[in-house]
C-alpha cells in the first residue's frame, strides 16, 4: 500500500473517475482552488473520495471530506490517514 498521497495521485483519480471537461485544467495550478470553481461537485467528490478508500484502504469520514474543499485539503486529509494507519 501506498504511504504518500499526492497532488498527482489526486488528478489521476479525478480523470479517472469524474472526468474532466474541456474547461478544467487539472494540469495548471490547482491546489489551492476550490473544487467547485474547478467544476466537481459534492458527488463527484463523493465517487472520488470512493475510489481513493478502495485503492488507498482507508476510510473518510464524510463530513471531513465535504469539508475538504481544495485538492490541498483532501491531499492532508488522506495523507493524515495513511499516517495514522501507519503507526
Amino acid at each position: 500500500m501506498a504511504t504518500k498521497f499526492t497532488l498527482d495521485d489526486l488528478k489521476r483519480i479525478l480523470r479517472e473517475g469524474a472526468g474532466a471537461d474541456d474547461a478544467t485544467d487539472l494540469d495548471g495550478d490547482i491546489a489551492d482552488r476550490d473544487f467547485e470553481e474547478l467544476g466537481y461537485e459534492s458527488l463527484a467528490l463523493l465517487e472520488t473520495g470512493g475510489r481513493i478508500e478502495r485503492e488507498y484502504g482507508i476510510s473518510l469520514d464524510e463530513d471531513a471530506l465535504a469539508d475538504a474543499r481544495t485538492p490541498t485539503a483532501l491531499v492532508d486529509l488522506v495523507n493524515s490517514h495513511l499516517t495514522a494507519r501507519a503507526v
